[in-house]
């Protein structure tokens, strides 16, 4: 079933059955005068706007993508415009927090227009949420409380930049919770630290390796339930590495190995790792190691 488009702020309301919105442009919602979607037709949403919600107090199970969240409270979602978004429909689920929705329109002339798509977490796969301690609920919701009273109160020559202000201000203290998140959810981070290696070490003892070409960050990805940049932040905290690097440095290790342990040419050995073109692998190659295959292997040859 194609994904329904909400095209408006007021059109969410309307679905949510709520009150016309009060700016059209922006808007936070508390979901506890809210009830979960019903019709199935909205069981996969695409959003005009961004989204940035906080869900307290599971009573049941929500899910994106493939995944269902772990956590009951705490739950820090963010989704930009065009994002699909697919959930369960679960009778009488009864969430709390907020939901903040913006239309582009509204940022797009402020310098936040043009940093937001900076904020790594608003192109991460919808089923990586950002999971918060009470005390950094408290300051999200402080700041979503001012934001709200400053759109309800009579519009003024500051009234603009001080909202832009504050949703600069909750995504800049977001970024920070996410870097904080990577350190602390370390045992489930090593645990797809595991799986990653063991996706990588099967995929380049395969026939695929030379059938389709070295694994791509997205194929990696995809493999793992996760979108590329989150898996990227992942191992950068973790190993100092990015995804792409991570993949290279496999490849190279595998390249290395045939090198020295067989008397394939440097042609065949690249075919073998399922490069088309030899001067695509020798430039990788040289630009890992500074060496070329074939000086590589006459430095490293084991006779």
């Amino acid at each position: 079933m194609k994904p329904y488009t909400i095209q408006s702020i007021s059109e969410l309301h309307r679905l949510l059955e709520l009150g016309k919105p009060e700016h059209p442009l922006i808007s936070v919602i508390d979901f506890a005068k809210t009830k979960c979607f019903s019709e199935e037709k909205l069981r996969s949403v695409v959003y005009d706007f961004y989204c940035i919600a906080l869900k307290k107090n599971f009573q049941g199970k929500m899910r994106y993508g493939q995944n269902s969240y772990d956590f009951d409270e705490g739950i820090m979602t963010f989704f930009s415009p065009g994002q699909v978004v697919t959930t369960d429909i679960v009778d009488d689920l009864q969430l709390a927090g907020w939901w903040l929705v913006v239309h582009p329109d509204f940022i797009t002339s402020s310098s936040l227009g043009k940093s937001i798509k900076e904020y790594e977490f608003f192109s991460y796969a919808v089923n990586e949420a950002l999971h918060l301690s009470e005390k950094e609920e408290q300051v999200v919701d402080f700041i979503i409380q001012t934001l709200q009273q400053e759109y309800r109160a009579g519009i003024d020559a500051f009234s603009y930049t001080i909202i832009i202000s504050h949703i600069q201000l909750l995504l800049n203290y977001c970024q920070r919770f996410y870097n904080r998140q990577f350190l602390t959810r370390q045992v489930v981070h090593h645990t797809l630290l595991e799986k990653l290696e063991a996706l990588l070490s099967a995929y380049l003892d395969s026939e695929q390796l030379t059938e389709s070409g070295p694994p791509t960050v997205h194929y990696v990805a995809e493999q793992l339930a996760m979108s590329p940049n989150y898996l990227s932040s992942m191992l950068r905290s973790l190993t100092g590495q990015n995804a792409q690097q991570h993949i290279h440095y496999h490849l190279l290790e595998k390249a290395k190995a045939i090198l020295v342990t067989s008397d394939l040419t440097v042609s065949e050995v690249a075919f073998l790792l399922g490069f088309n073109h030899l001067q695509s692998f020798t430039r990788l190659f040289k630009a890992k190691t500074n060496l070329s295959p074939l000086d590589y292997r006459k430095a490293h040859w084991l006779n």
